[in-house]
């Protein structure tokens, strides 16, 4: 990456692939000031971004809602239903909180116009860094998740210490900080400098636009700022944790497959209890399996164009046209959207508790007791016994 190429990238759902030029190393008469077009392609964006995005949101706010208030209920909250909770919450804000600029740039077809100085500040905290930092949460919450599952089934007797409702909430707080301080010199590293500009609607007008300039600390040691930062959001929030759910997930359904055999032979001995606990074991392995398969099949796409972008910048390749890096980035961040409101579905139609907490929270029945639902995790371990192990609810 050359000093004239300045370059930002975020992998949050809200993320583009965006070149921003330094004010100070361009031609005022090419790029007077800050507009979509250089931002978006906006063939594609505009309708995605204006009309498909809020309603996804939308969905995605009702469905995250009813998944918080289902898991959070007394008689189910466990380890790893609180690690579920986390990740809803925080695949909802990724989406909520750059919607005031989806509507009133794209829904409302302001996007034509410069960004005006006004909503310079809050397009880049609210579209670009604070849903990064939610993202990059959920990521690592769903790392988690697949780390905590592991080690119910194959490592039992520990996850009686290590699994429990205290360490997964100490965990998830240091999940968060580490998030914040990983963008935390991206709300630092750049200035809002206003700038008067010919209406690009009505040549005849002026408007008070902006540019966003790097500070003069980022600005002078560019190159190795940018590849630092990029450089690790590749290496620890794409890289690293997409390999470790892949292999997490290996080990999983290899889990998932021991554990029939060693249902069959307890059919076999007739020990229909501890078969029964077996199964719904396997039922709660395999719907976690697929919930962060699905995370995998729409962050992996997203991981793979950001790492073409910043191999791309630099090292001066010219892999790709920028054109065709907006496109790809575009509809990578559809998907992820897309995904968000579906882990409600994949509850509902993987969990039998789940579907009756849900039905409860609308017919007026009252809730079950703790005592009253399943207490006790079976988890196969070394030898083919059985253990059984708690406090963890069977989802």
């Amino acid at each position: 990456m050359d000093t004239d190429q300045k370059f930002e990238y975020n992998s949050s759902i809200t993320a583009n692939a965006t070149t921003f030029i330094d004010a100070s190393d361009r031609n005022d008469s090419f790029m007077p000031g800050l507009h979509f077009e250089a931002l978006f392609p906006l063939k594609y964006s505009g309708p995605i971004n204006g009309y498909i995005a809020p309603v996804l949101i939308l969905l995605t706010v009702v469905t995250n809602t009813l998944v918080i208030a289902v898991l959070l209920k007394r008689h189910m909250r466990s380890p790893t239903n609180v690690l579920l909770a986390g990740m809803a919450f925080s695949d909802m804000m990724t989406g909520v909180i750059p919607l005031p600029v989806f509507i009133y740039f794209f829904s409302m077809g302001h996007y034509e116009e410069y960004l005006p100085v006004e909503w310079c500040l809050p397009y880049k905290i609210l579209y670009e860094n604070i849903p990064t930092i939610f993202h990059t949460a959920s990521i690592w919450l769903t790392v988690g998740l697949a780390v905590q599952r592991y080690i119910y089934i194959c490592h039992s007797l520990q996850a009686r210490t290590w699994c429990t409702i205290p360490n997964v909430i100490r965990a998830t707080v240091i999940v968060y900080i580490v998030a914040i301080l990983s963008q935390i010199a991206r709300f630092l590293d750049f200035e809002v400098v206003p700038r008067e500009v010919p209406s690009r609607i009505d040549v005849n007008k002026t408007i008070d636009g902006c540019d966003i300039k790097s500070r003069p600390w980022a600005a002078n040691n560019q190159v190795m700022y940018q590849n630092i930062y990029f450089w690790f959001r590749i290496i620890f929030i794409h890289l690293v944790p997409c390999t470790s759910l892949v292999v997490l997930n290996g080990l999983l359904i290899s889990a998932m497959r021991k554990a029939s055999i060693r249902r069959m032979q307890l059919l076999k001995q007739n020990k229909k209890s501890e078969s029964k606990k077996l199964k719904e074991s396997n039922c709660t392995t395999l719907m976690l399996v697929a919930v962060v398969g699905l995370f995998l099949l729409v962050e992996f796409p997203l991981g793979i164009i950001m790492t073409l972008y910043v191999t791309d910048n630099t090292f001066n390749l010219n892999l790709f046209s920028m054109d065709v890096y907006l496109i790809m980035t575009s509809m990578s961040n559809f998907f992820i959207l897309l995904s968000y409101p579906l882990n409600f579905f994949i509850y509902c139609g993987m969990s039998r508790q789940f579907r009756e907490t849900f039905k409860r929270l609308f017919n007026g029945r009252s809730m079950p007791l703790k005592e009253e639902c399943s207490q006790y995790m079976t988890l196969p371990t070394e030898n083919g016994k059985t253990v059984f192990t708690g406090p963890e609810t069977a989802l």
